[in-house]
């Protein structure tokens, strides 16, 4: 039997936090649909790549717009 040590190395992921969200019916049979076609693993990553996404497109665009010059 091997002992597993830490890799110190490693870099540890950011703590999260747990949430409840209602979302609709039909969001839920395609991320069901997702998950079989192994696109992604579970629900919870489904939903965490969606707000990756809609938080990057909304940085650019509001960097567009003017919101963080000086």
């Amino acid at each position: 039997m091997r002992l597993k040590l830490p890799n110190p190395n490693k870099e540890k992921k950011p703590p999260m936090q747990n949430i409840t969200i209602n979302i609709p019916n039909i969001y839920d049979v395609n991320i069901q649909k997702l998950i079989k076609m192994k696109v992604v693993p579970s629900r919870s990553e489904a939903i965490r790549t969606a707000l990756r996404e809609f938080f990057h497109t909304e940085f650019e665009h509001l960097q567009l717009l003017g919101f963080f010059d000086e």
